[in-house]
């Protein structure tokens, strides 16, 4: 939420009228780090024990179905003390596998996610300078001349 004295700050006018934000707008250059910031101190408490946070997006993890029901049930919680909302529609729950910012997370562990590294493991075999570049290029290295 903005402070309702803060509301004129990021009013705008349309040719319908003058119109203020009683949220804050993700357009804005510093929204996301601000929400980032506040989704943080919110699950301070239980970061890195059962939950990530990026931006909107929490992650819940937990060893037994029991323990992810209380999980889910202080996370719902957190964010209804604080008068933030989840979606339903894009939330997934029990889930035994997930995709979380290019990587699989599941009992097994944390690996990368398949599908993130197809373009290097299909890519040809280089064999000239030129095709080097290219692959170093394309995996996000940049060469450098010593």
């Amino acid at each position: 939420m903005i402070k309702r004295e803060d509301f004129s700050k990021n009013a705008f006018r349309t040719r319908y009228g003058h119109y203020e934000f009683l949220v804050l707008p993700f357009g804005l250059t510093n929204a996301p780090a601000y929400f980032m910031d506040l989704m943080n101190m919110e699950f301070h408490p239980y970061l890195d024990k059962f939950v990530v946070v990026f931006i909107d997006d929490i992650l819940i993890y937990s060893k037994s179905r029991e323990e992810h029901a209380d999980h889910l049930h202080i996370v719902l919680n957190t964010l209804a003390e604080h008068k933030l909302c989840a979606k339903f529609k894009k939330c997934d729950f029990w889930m035994e596998k997930v995709h979380f910012l290019g990587h699989a997370i599941s009992r097994e562990g944390i690996s990368v996610d398949p599908s993130k590294v197809t373009a290097v493991v299909d890519w040809p075999r280089p064999t000239n300078i030129s095709e080097v570049r290219s692959f170093l290029g394309m995996a996000g290295y940049r060469a450098v001349k010593r």
